[in-house]
């Protein structure tokens, strides 16, 4: 059922970027220091190239992850806007999996910076309950928010749209994918929360 979900979010976000101008594609996303366009070399990186050619990419990078992605979504950036959509339109169904992520972390990776691109270009999405719900389970646990930075201790986060809630401690109420956001570190638009745990940004953007 996952897959169905991934599969859905990818052909969806096709469409979205199909419909962008090239400024729109040129934008700043919500990843700090990339455009619209390192988001989806980024995003499409999976599918472009094999493991052997991967782990070849990092070994390069000294083993880091974070240089190596980098590197390659500025680079990559520079294919044609329609290779780059081709790339995430005809993949739709790929099996790729981020390392020890699983399927959840696959349709995460691809929900998270589908919203890098359209929030960051004010353009609202309807993103299934149920994709968003799987997505927050992924990013409320302790490894992704120490990855991020991000601090709720004290807080209990609630969705405003869904059934879903994290921690405990003073309310910060919030739309499913704004609080999705918030726990990778993204900045959310203001007045996107409300509660008494509402208050500055509590992450710092990274890819």
């Amino acid at each position: 059922m996952i897959r169905d979900w991934i599969a859905a979010e990818r052909r969806e976000l096709a469409v979205l970027l199909d419909g962008l101008s090239a400024e729109q594609w040129d934008a700043p996303s919500l990843c700090a220091g990339w455009t619209v366009r390192h988001v989806v070399a980024h995003l499409t990186m999976p599918f472009r190239y094999s493991t052997p050619v991967f782990v070849l990419k990092l070994a390069a990078a000294g083993g880091r992850f974070q240089r190596m992605s980098d590197a390659v979504a500025r680079r990559d950036a520079a294919l044609p806007a329609a290779q780059l959509i081709a790339a995430v339109r005809d993949n739709a169904e790929h099996p790729w999996k981020p390392p020890g992520g699983g399927y959840q972390g696959a349709l995460t990776h691809d929900v998270i910076h589908g919203l890098d691109i359209s929030r960051a270009l004010g353009i609202e999405r309807d993103i299934p309950a149920e994709s968003i719900r799987a997505v927050l389970g992924a990013v409320s646990g302790p490894k992704p928010r120490r990855l991020f930075g991000v601090d709720v201790a004290g807080v209990e986060l609630r969705a405003t749209d869904l059934d879903w809630s994290y921690g405990s401690g003073m309310p910060l109420l919030g739309r499913a994918q704004d609080l999705a956001l918030l726990l990778t570190g993204r900045p959310a638009p203001s007045g996107a929360f409300s509660g008494e745990g509402a208050g500055p940004d509590t992450g710092s953007t990274r890819p």
